[in-house]
C-alpha cells in the first residue's frame, strides 16, 4: 500500500515524467514481476483509530473511516497523434458517524491525527443537525468484524507502471492499422485505467486493506463512402472493461482487432435499412449487458424501489417491496438472475464493501420471479419481514460504495448477471434456429423512462437473419420494449461457454452524483417476436 510519504513523492513526479520526449517500446519479455504483499500500514491503522475515536468522544455510536488513495490515467489517440494524456492521484480521508440514528459525513486532505480528528468531529456535528430531516432512524443489520483483512483485484500487471509512451504506440499501431481498410478515413483510440487503495475500518472492529485497478479499451472507426455522402461508426466500445491490469489491454489485440472493427464500419455503408415490424431478436453479451443494466438492475436498488433515489434517472417500477417480493413474474422459468462482487475480472468485483460487509452472492430473479433487492447494512431491515417470511438472516448483500475517500457511501450496483442456460449453446445456435431475426452486438444509443418500465435499445452492429443464416447487415434498427413482457418473450440462452462480462466505468447515481463500475455477465439470447423500429425512418 501507498504511504503519505511514497504518495508525496510520486505525485509530485508523475506530471514530469510526461515531459519526456516520445519513445516507441517493447514490451519486456518473460513473465512480469510479482506483485508487491499487501499489507495493511501502520501508520494508516494509527490514523483510521484515531478518526474512530474521535468520532467516539464526540458522540457517535457508531463510525467507519476510509482513507484511500485513487489514481486516475487515461490516454486517447486520433488517426496519427495522442490527443491527450491524464493523470490524477487524490489521497484523502472520509469519516461517517451515526448519531442518534442519523448519519454525518466530513472528508479531509489533512493526513495528520488533527485533520482526520477534525474530520471526525464535523461529521458528528452534521449528525446531529440532520435529525431536523430524520424520517427513520437508521438501524445496521448486523455484519461480522473483518479483522485485518486483504484483498487485491485479479490482476497480473498494474498499468501504472506501464510508460505514457508504450501506450500512445499501442494505440496508433492500432490506429494505423485500422486506416488500412477502404473507406475507413477517422480511428479514434483510448485506454483509461483506475487504481485504489483503500483503507477501512470501523467502531465494529473491522480493519480491511483493498487494492484494485480497472482497465478500458475503447477505438471508434468511421467509414466514409465514397462520394462522401455517407458515413459509418463501430465502436468506441469495442472491448468491455474489466477489472483486470494491463495484461487485459495485451490480450485484446487491438492492433490485429483494428481491421476486423474498421471492416465492419466499413460494411455499414452499405447496409440496407431495417423494414419495421416483429422479429425473433437475437442480442449478443456485448449489447445484452446495457439491457440488463438499464431494466432489471437498476430498478432492483432498494432505494429506487423505496422512493429514496429518484432524481437521478428515477425510482423503479418493482414496488413495492411487500406487494412484488416472491410474486412478480420477470421472465421465463428459465431465467436466474444474480447479483455478486465475486465474479473475477468484473468491474464491481471486491473483497468487502465500503459498509465492511464481505458480499454475497444472492438471487435477484429465481425461475423468473423476483426474489431480492440490492441491499447495504442500512437497507437490509427494511425488508425484515420478508427475509423473516422466507427464513433467511437480516443480511446487508454487501452494495455500499463511494468513489473516492471524499464521498460518502450508498447503495451501489453490484454485478448483476443473467446465468447462462443448462445448454451450451452458442452466438451462432442462437442464430441457426432462427427463420425471421434481428442479431445485435454492441451498445449504441437507447432511451428508458423514469420507472424503468418503458425503453428502447439500438446496437452498433445489427443483421438480418432469414432461415438460420446471418444475410447481411441492417441500420437504424432499434427495439421498442416494456421491461416484465420483454424478459417474458426470452426463449433461448446461450450456454456456459458463450456467457461474457460487459460493462461500464462510469453509471452515474446519486444527488450529488457519483460514478460505479459495474460488469454485467450473460449468455446471448433470443426474444420472441420483439417489435424492432426504424430509428433513421428511411425505407
Amino acid at each position: 500500500m501507498t504511504s503519505r510519504r511514497d504518495f508525496l513523492t510520486t505525485s509530485g513526479t508523475a506530471l514530469g515524467a510526461l515531459a519526456l520526449g516520445p519513445r516507441l517500446l517493447e514490451a519486456l519479455p518473460g513473465s512480469p514481476p510479482p506483485l508487491p504483499a499487501l499489507t495493511i500500514d501502520a501508520p494508516t491503522r494509527e490514523l483510521m483509530m484515531e478518526a474512530l475515536d474521535a468520532a467516539k468522544r464526540a458522540g457517535a455510536s457508531w463510525a467507519d473511516v476510509r482513507i484511500s488513495r485513487n489514481r486516475n490515467n487515461s490516454v486517447q489517440t486520433r488517426e496519427r497523434q495522442v490527443t491527450d494524456v491524464v493523470d490524477t492521484d487524490t489521497m484523502g480521508c472520509g469519516v461517517r458517524v451515526l448519531v442518534d440514528g442519523c448519519w454525518g459525513f466530513a472528508a479531509t486532505q489533512d493526513l495528520s491525527k488533527t485533520g482526520v480528528g477534525t474530520a471526525a468531529q464535523e461529521a458528528v456535528a452534521i449528525a446531529k443537525a440532520n435529525r431536523v430531516a430524520r424520517d427513520r432512524r437508521v438501524e445496521l443489520a448486523p455484519a461480522p468484524a473483518q479483522v485485518d483483512k486483504t484483498w487485491r483485484s485479479s490482476y497480473t500487471i498494474d498499468p501504472f507502471t506501464i510508460a505514457v509512451e508504450e501506450k500512445a504506440d499501442l494505440l496508433l499501431r492500432a490506429n494505423a492499422a485500422a486506416l488500412t481498410v477502404a473507406n475507413v478515413r477517422f480511428v479514434n483510440s483510448g485506454l483509461s485505467f483506475v487504481k485504489e487503495e483503500r483503507n477501512y475500518a470501523n467502531t465494529d472492529g473491522s480493519v480491511i486493506t483493498q487494492d484494485y485497478v480497472r482497465s478500458w479499451v475503447t477505438m471508434s472507426c468511421t467509414a466514409v463512402s465514397p462520394d462522401r455522402t455517407g458515413t459509418a461508426v463501430r465502436g468506441p466500445e469495442v472491448v468491455q472493461p474489466a477489472g483486470r491490469g494491463w495484461e487485459y489491454v495485451l490480450e485484446a489485440d487491438i492492433v490485429n482487432n483494428a481491421k476486423v472493427w474498421a471492416g465492419e464500419a466499413a460494411e455499414k455503408l452499405t447496409a440496407k435499412p431495417v423494414e419495421p415490424g416483429r422479429y425473433d431478436l437475437i442480442l449478443h453479451p456485448s449489447q445484452l449487458f446495457l439491457t440488463i443494466h438499464e431494466s432489471l438492475a437498476h430498478p432492483t436498488e432498494l432505494d429506487r424501489a423505496m422512493g429514496y433515489e429518484a432524481n437521478y434517472a428515477g425510482t423503479s417500477f418493482i414496488s413495492p417491496p411487500d406487494k412484488v417480493l416472491g410474486s412478480l413474474k420477470l421472465g421465463p422459468p428459465m431465467m436466474q438472475l444474480v447479483g455478486n462482487r465475486s465474479e473475477v475480472g468484473a468491474l464491481a468485483t471486491i473483497g468487502y464493501d465500503d459498509d465492511g460487509v464481505q458480499p454475497d452472492d444472492f438471487a435477484i430473479v429465481k425461475d423468473g420471479i423476483f426474489v431480492d433487492y440490492q441491499t447495504t447494512r442500512e437497507q437490509a431491515p427494511w425488508l425484515r419481514s420478508w427475509y423473516e417470511k422466507t427464513g433467511k438472516p437480516v443480511r446487508s448483500h454487501g452494495c455500499a460504495y463511494a468513489q473516492s475517500w471524499a464521498d460518502v457511501s450508498f447503495q451501489r450496483m453490484p454485478n448483476v448477471s443473467l446465468l447462462p442456460g443448462d445448454k451450451d449453446l452458442s452466438w451462432n445456435d442462437l442464430i441457426a434456429a432462427t427463420d425471421k431475426g434481428i442479431a445485435m452486438i454492441g451498445r449504441a444509443s437507447y432511451s428508458i423512462d423514469q420507472q424503468r418500465y418503458n425503453a428502447q435499445f439500438g446496437a452498433q452492429l445489427c443483421y438480418e437473419v432469414r432461415n438460420g443464416k446471418i444475410v447481411g447487415q441492417v441500420k437504424d434498427a432499434a427495439y421498442q420494449m416494456r421491461t416484465p413482457d420483454f424478459w417474458n418473450t426470452l426463449d433461448m440462452l446461450g450456454g456456459r461457454s458463450s456467457y461474457m462480462l460487459g460493462g461500464t466505468f462510469n453509471d452515474g447515481k446519486g444527488q450529488p452524483s457519483q460514478a460505479n463500475a459495474v460488469s454485467h455477465g450473460c449468455p446471448p439470447t433470443r426474444f420472441k417476436n420483439a417489435t424492432i423500429i426504424n430509428t433513421g425512418r428511411t425505407l
